[in-house]
Order: structure tokens, then sequence, then C-alpha cells
């Protein structure tokens, strides 16, 4: 094995402490420093037994990561992002790649006119199940995909809006939750051309919606539809079907639907369901579990961010293909707001 890659993690909050601890854990990574001026990042460093600094230009008076892990708020990933990329230090920047389009292309073009790797942390992409799922539908086992469904439901307790900005412009679940849900559909159908929406606050009636209902339109031909909600109490959403983070119950449920010419497969448990002989509703319908060996995703990102630094691999998730995904997310938003189909440039 190749000497592990010195990594930075800048931001210890809820998810850089994550990222700190699957690089920690990663035989292929070793944690050089975490970046965070707060006292409690200070503390955490010292507890780990690794540098600390309170910002990105201090660190590099000093040492020289050879990767940076960007976990710092939305609103400061285009500012560090763009100082990593100025310092050619390789960087996975925590998903959404920016809080606008606009930000997020002027980062995602200076990354590569730098020629300097730049990846987001759609983390959910490194799942070896949604890696078989991909798998399968490229492999032409479900045919031509014809039409897809996402549904991320749960419901968020009071005391998670008494933090003043959840209950603002922006923090929604379609920005905060939905885009992890997008990116996937992304990654597993292709590109989205073009959204209609629409979206509801009426029961908390904060300044933010908490639910939508979005129709789309693939490059492909495919068309899909997503809801999402953080006022419905049920089990069918990526957190509660998927079994990836221990912070929620694992439920035997499916949360996507994607179906096509020869066959459909519900994602997360991989049941590929195809007529036995040709795809026709009086022949008989089989129904095939497809194997997958659990692992953490987020420490299979940690290694390809590892690969990236060393050459060996390309990145799963781009600065581009984050880029990407945010644009969605953001017409969703326009179409919601003005009633209007909206294409995606």
């Amino acid at each position: 094995m190749s000497r592990p890659v010195n990594l930075a993690v800048l931001g210890a909050g809820l998810i850089g402490k994550r990222h700190i601890e699957h690089v920690l854990s990663q035989p292929d990574a070793n944690l050089m420093a975490i970046v965070d001026p707060s006292p409690t990042a200070r503390a955490l460093a010292e507890e780990k037994a690794v540098a600390w600094y309170p910002d990105f230009a201090g660190m590099l008076e000093i040492q020289r990561p050879e990767g940076v892990i960007i976990a710092t708020p939305n609103q400061l990933h285009v500012e560090n992002g763009l100082a990593c990329i100025a310092a050619g230090v390789p960087t996975l920047v925590e998903k959404p790649i920016a809080d606008d389009v606009a930000g997020a292309t002027t980062l995602v073009e200076a990354a590569e006119h730098a020629c300097v790797p730049l990846m987001v942390g759609h983390h959910r992409r490194h799942n070896p199940l949604i890696q078989e799922a991909k798998r399968a539908i490229d492999d032409g086992r479900l045919g031509q995909i014809v039409s897809v469904h996402g549904t991320c439901w749960f419901f968020k307790p009071d005391e998670y809006f008494e933090v003043p900005w959840r209950r603002e412009k922006g923090a929604g679940p379609v920005f905060l939750n939905l885009i992890h849900d997008v990116d996937l559909l992304r990654y597993l159908c292709g590109d989205i051309v073009s959204v209609q929406a629409l979206e509801s606050n009426a029961l908390r009636g904060n300044a933010v919606e908490e639910t939508a209902v979005i129709l789309l339109r693939f490059a492909s031909g495919a068309m899909g539809t997503m809801n999402v909600s953080d006022t419905i109490a049920a089990p069918w959403s990526w957190e509660f079907t998927s079994g990836e983070n221990p912070a929620y119950s694992h439920t035997q449920e499916t949360c996507y639907w994607i179906g096509g010419t020869r066959g459909s497969l519900t994602v997360p448990y991989l049941d590929l369901w195809r007529h036995e002989t040709e795809s026709n509703w009086w022949k008989p319908i089989a129904r095939e579990r497809l194997p997958v060996i659990s692992k953490d995703p987020l420490g299979l990102q940690v290694r390809n961010l590892c690969e990236v630094i060393r050459g060996t691999a390309a990145p799963v998730v781009s600065g581009r293909e984050g880029l990407k995904t945010l644009k969605v997310i953001a017409a969703v938003k326009e179409a919601a707001a003005s009633g209007r189909a909206i294409e995606i440039l």
C-alpha cells in the first residue's frame, strides 16, 4: 500500500466531525490538521493529536496538505474552495457545492482552469447499492428507462425550527434534503433537462417550503416525479430505507422506483422485477433481489479523494456534477415560484 495521503478538514461542525472520524479510520488517509477558529475545534484537534489552525492561510504558512475536505457552512464553500484551488490543493467540498449557481459556476470553472481536482460530497453515489443499481441500468437489464419516482417523506419536530435560519428561505427540504435524491436520480438515469414544481408551507406557515411535488424530464426522454415533505410521519425516505446513517431507524421499505421496458428496479433493496419470457402483462412477472455488500459510503468517499490525489482514479462526483445537481434544485425553486416549466441549461 502507498503511504497515506495527508488531508486537512476545514470545519468541525456536525458533518465535519463525521469526515474527521472517517479520515482517521481510512488506511489510505492521514488527518494532518483541523482548520476551524472555534475553541471546540481546537479541543477536538488536541483530542485527536493533530494540528489545529484557525484558518486555511495560517495552515499554509506552516504545512501544506495534499488534499482538503471543506465542511464549513454552505455560504463559505465558494470562498474556501477558491482559496484551496488558488493554492493548488485538491479539494472535496461538502454538498451543496455552493448556495447559488453563480458561485458554484465560479468555483468549478476556477478548478478546471487551474487543473486542480474538485470533488463534491454527494456521498450516496459511493454506496455499493447505488453502484449496483447503476450497473444494472447501464447493462440494459431494465431496457429503456421510461419513468422514475422518488419519495422523501419524514417529520422534523418543532425543536428543529428553533434555529432561526431553518425557518427562512433556502433552508427547506428541497435544498437541504431533496438535493441528495436529485443527485442520485441524475446519476442513475441521466441529466435532467426541465422541471415543473408546486410548493406549500400550509402547516407551519414558515417562510420556507415544507412540501414540494416535482415533475422531471430527462435528456433521454424519460420522465419522473419526486415528492418531498418534512411534515409527514412516514418510512419512505433514503434516511429510513438505506440503513446508511445509524442516527435513523431502518425500515424495510423503498424510496425510489425506476421503470424500464424490460424491467423495474426498487432502491435501496434492489428488487428487479421482470417478466419471465417477454415484457407482456399477460405473462408471469418475477422478482430478483440483486446482491450487494454493505460498506460505509463516507469512508469510500475519502478513499476516492485519496485515489484522485494519487492520480489513480477519477472523481466519483466531480465539481461539474455537483454544479449540474445544484442547477436542478435552483430550477425547482424557480418553477415553484413562477408556475412555469423551467428548462435547465
